[in-house]
């Protein structure tokens, strides 16, 4: 059986570019729009753009792909398939449809795979209430996988990176570790089943719709999704976004089973590295915290967690709606007014 992470150098969302380069190159880019109906375009680097259809309707539109993460290609095309859904859960969005990404070595692996992949990323897409309507596929070196997604939003009730207020809570639905976890996977530290709380993160939609009540729902400030540039960079972009300051409490943050070990065994990707250089000027380490510790912090993370900015008086309550589906869901710490860093670090 050929072991898919075996046929590419980078898995998951540890594949990206690094967000110092990506943030350089957009930056020459102008992504102002005199269309009043764009709501959110690239210039706050939030997760999907928005565009408004109506008073009632907007649309969410977003794409993601990458290589083989594990080694199944069912698990392939799930994991895929969630990680591409996610951004539209984290504009407070509903996925309608999705179009595949696919580019496919049919000189190197049996077309069976891509089947399989197909069928993995299918049974996410079903789960989510949207459709596969179509998609493009190229035969090139190596396997990638992703989905284009649309979905639709109320515009008054969108989610973005960029109203973090002072004074609200941080809550985290999902355990950090997917990136060293799937690398100690790619080097055989690990097998799939041994993981396997890293697979479930995974492929566990972030659909908060049923959990999260109308009544508090309101109380939802600012949200992102954490996935390759790790919980402080993504957590450094919303607070750049919001022009406010983040409190993070370490013993408070959730960590999947086995990810300090296989941190500590060096199962590390460059975007470890990468992820602390994007982040490092703008972080206060005010906890003690061993090496092992401080890398978690800057994991690449694939189809990660939500980390919801809300009302301090709602979110014991909102974490009790979301741990009936993400139990790993808690309260990490807080928003603060802006001081001379970004983020700090508490024990």
């Amino acid at each position: 059986m050929i072991r898919l992470t075996q046929t590419v150098q980078k898995g998951g969302c540890a594949a990206k570019i690094s967000a110092e380069v990506l943030r350089e190159t957009l930056g020459k880019i102008d992504f102002s729009s005199k269309d009043p109906n764009v709501l959110i375009d690239g210039r706050d680097f939030d997760d999907a753009g928005i565009y408004r259809i109506s008073d009632e309707v907007a649309l969410v539109q977003t794409l993601d792909f990458f290589t083989p993460i594990v080694d199944t290609p069912f698990l392939f095309g799930q994991i895929a398939a969630a990680n591409a859904l996610s951004d539209v859960y984290a504009m407070g969005g509903k996925p309608k449809t999705c179009m595949a990404i696919l580019a496919f070595p049919l000189a190197t692996l049996d077309p069976e795979i891509m089947t399989e992949v197909l069928k993995g990323a299918q049974s996410k897409i079903a789960e989510s209430g949207s459709t596969l309507v179509g998609g493009h596929s190229i035969d090139d070196d190596t396997l990638k996988f992703g989905l284009s997604v649309t979905g639709l939003v109320h515009p008054k009730k969108m989610w973005t990176n960029q109203n973090a207020k002072p004074g609200d809570v941080l809550i985290l639905t999902k355990g950090l570790g997917t990136g060293t976890l799937t690398a100690g996977l790619k080097n055989s530290d690990y097998t799939e089943t041994q993981i396997q709380d890293a697979l479930d993160s995974m492929t566990l939609l972030n659909d908060t719709s049923g959990l999260i009540s109308e009544e508090i729902s309101h109380h939802i400030h600012a949200a992102t999704d954490i996935t390759g540039f790790g919980l402080l960079g993504h957590a450094m972009q919303v607070a750049k976004a919001s022009k406010a300051s983040l409190k993070i409490q370490f013993s408070k943050l959730p960590i999947l089973e086995l990810a300090l070990d296989s941190i500590r065994a060096d199962n590390l990707t460059k975007a470890h590295r990468s992820n602390r250089s994007y982040t490092s000027k703008h972080l206060k380490m005010s906890a003690s915290l061993d090496s092992a510790q401080e890398q978690i912090l800057f994991d690449p993370q694939t189809s990660g967690g939500l980390l919801l900015s809300v009302s301090a008086n709602i979110a014991e309550k909102m974490v009790l709606e979301l741990k009936k589906k993400f139990k790993y869901a808690r309260v990490i710490g807080s928003v603060e007014p802006t001081v001379t860093h970004l983020i700090e670090i508490q024990d």
